[in-house]
């Protein structure tokens, strides 16, 4: 499902939609926030799933884990709100539904019904450092190609507190 991420809010909502004259096209901020969007939607995948591994893990570690997940999860919430604002700082419609953040997710649900706690860490991992691959990526598109130089550095500090995510994962499984 693609969207048009620019498209103007219409009169009768009562709000005229002032681009921002920031120095950068309006080709540029198109694709900034279909990157963003893209993004936004694998977090609401990824957060879910954390969601989902803190109220259903079990075992004789359980506090450290439900607390552990929680942290991860809020951390998550605080993203989510600094990419849409990012989104809606380049004149661009943050995705809101869940239909739309399935449609632009590069992340895969998880629709498995009792996970081990060791699977839920491994699952995670893998999440985190694909989104750290794509974030990567996209630091080099907004820098080189798009030549945006608030977006690049914006992605950079997003794709190291993912690194510091999976990192803590990662010990877990060690």
């Amino acid at each position: 499902m693609t969207t048009d991420l620019n498209k103007p809010e219409t009169k009768e909502q009562g709000v005229k939609n002032i681009q921002p004259n920031i120095g950068l096209d309006k080709d540029v901020l198109k694709k900034d926030n279909e990157m963003l969007n893209a993004y936004l939607a694998d977090l609401h995948v990824l957060y879910i799933k954390t969601r989902k591994y803190h109220w259903n893990v079990a075992g004789p570690s359980f506090k450290e884990y439900h607390e552990f997940f929680e942290e991860q999860y809020k951390a998550l919430e605080e993203v989510i709100d600094e990419v849409a604002e990012r989104i809606r700082t380049l004149g661009g419609k943050p995705l809101s539904t869940l239909e739309d953040f399935i449609g632009n997710t590069s992340l895969k649900e998880d629709h498995s019904g009792e996970v081990k706690t060791l699977n839920m860490f491994e699952r995670l991992l893998a999440d985190h450092e694909q989104i750290v691959r794509e974030l990567r990526e996209n630091v080099t598109t907004a820098d080189e190609e798009l030549e945006d130089a608030g977006t690049a550095d914006f992605l950079t500090g997003l794709m190291e507190t993912h690194e510091k995510m999976a990192w803590m994962l990662r010990k877990y499984l060690s």
